[in-house]
């Protein structure tokens, strides 16, 4: 039999979950979003603001934003984690996630979307609040990253 895998992700503006919603289907998957109990507005994205929320996120890295609701991931053997990259980091709300979970016998890879960065995708910045998971270094993936390229790349994930 076969692992059961879960892609989560968080998206802000919806780059995110296309790759999310391709990436669940290339590997057979089951589909989850990271939903913030307060929604992020283009303001609130805006990382040239300063007082901008997600600015303020940043530069407080013990902020957790509040869930719109829990994600069971007690099924699963895998769980993908997407997010886009905010200054070469996850945002908070990922951390949120992943500490409201017991991760005993769970494997996480990571996925993030960037228009540039790379560095913050292979996830290792986030080991510290799901350190009970069996961590599998994650990549960025573009936007318009094929189904056929997500087949190829979970396939040499050997899950």
């Amino acid at each position: 039999m076969g692992k059961r895998i879960l892609v989560t992700y968080f998206s802000a503006t919806g780059t995110t979950r296309a790759v999310a919603e391709r990436l669940a289907k290339a590997a057979g998957a089951d589909i989850e979003e990271i939903v913030p109990a307060e929604p992020y507005t283009a303001a609130d994205v805006d990382w040239r603001d300063p007082n901008s929320r997600s600015s303020v996120e940043h530069q407080h890295r013990e902020m957790r934003p509040e869930l719109a609701h829990s994600i069971d991931i007690t099924p699963y053997d895998v769980v993908f984690v997407g997010y886009p990259l905010w200054w070469e980091t996850a945002p908070r709300v990922v951390r949120t996630f992943l500490e409201s979970e017991d991760w005993s016998g769970k494997t996480i890879v990571t996925f993030a979307t960037s228009g540039s960065s790379i560095r913050g995708a292979d996830g290792v910045q986030l080991h510290d609040s799901a350190p009970a998971a069996h961590w599998i270094a994650g990549r960025r993936l573009a936007a318009n990253v094929k189904e056929s390229e997500l087949d190829k790349w979970v396939a040499g994930l050997d899950l």
